[in-house]
This record gives C-alpha cells, structure tokens and sequence, in this order.
C-alpha cells in the first residue's frame, strides 16, 4: 500500500478531479441500466435474456473499470462512485490513516480519519 504525504495527495487533486467528474458521468449512466440489466439477467437464468442497448450497459462498466483501475493503481482509494469520494493512504503520529477528499471540495485536503471510522469519522487536519 503507497502512503501519501499530504503534499504528495494534494498535488494529485489537480489530476483526479476531472477523473472523478468522468467516473461520477458514467456512474449516474449505468444507474439508469440497473433495472434492465437486472431483468436481463433473470431473464437468462431462464434461458432467455438479452438487453436493449446492452452494449452501451457494457461499455460503460468497462469505461467506469478503466478508470477506477487507474486510480487504484496509484494507491488511490475510491470509496464512494456518486459523489466522487475518494481516500489516500498516509501515516499520522505512526498510524496509518486516510487523508479524505471528495469532489466540490476545495484543492487541498482538509480531512482525515481512521481506517476503522470512515466518512463519519472525519476530522479537520
């Protein structure tokens, strides 16, 4: 697991925001798949199936992958897909915690919490 400074986590807001801003795009239009890709599915377990517009339904998810790969991969957490929610790994008093951010806040981190606690647990820097 990559810990971030919060200078190094604040130098990356920048670039994420507009990554976010796409994953939040997409999350909202595969929401609108949810109740046809649901009917499909139990349609095949019958032996039928199939999805009007489906192949739109797949290239989102593998859109929506794409870029929530991306992110983990540079040690970033997304945790919450509709409001752009995201958590970098960082060590605090010898502790590992997460340096919290999510869209519509401003370019620097401003708070954190324990892994245990979550969004609830957030505390100002």
């Amino acid at each position: 697991m990559r810990l971030f400074t919060i200078k190094e986590a604040n130098e990356m807001i920048p670039k994420v925001r507009p990554i976010l801003a796409k994953i939040q795009q997409i999350y909202e239009k595969v929401g609108k798949f949810r109740e046809p890709a649901n009917k499909a599915a139990k349609g095949s377990e019958l032996g039928g199936g199939g999805m009007e517009s489906g192949s739109e339904y797949v290239s989102y998810l593998f859109e929506l992958g794409k870029l929530t790969s991306n992110l983990d991969e540079s040690g970033i957490q997304i945790k919450d897909f509709a409001r752009g929610l995201i958590d970098f790994p960082s060590e605090r008093k010898g502790k590992i915690v997460l340096l919290c951010w999510q869209l519509g806040e401003k370019d620097e981190i401003e708070w954190w919490h324990d892994i245990e606690t979550g969004f609830a647990g957030r505390r100002p820097l």
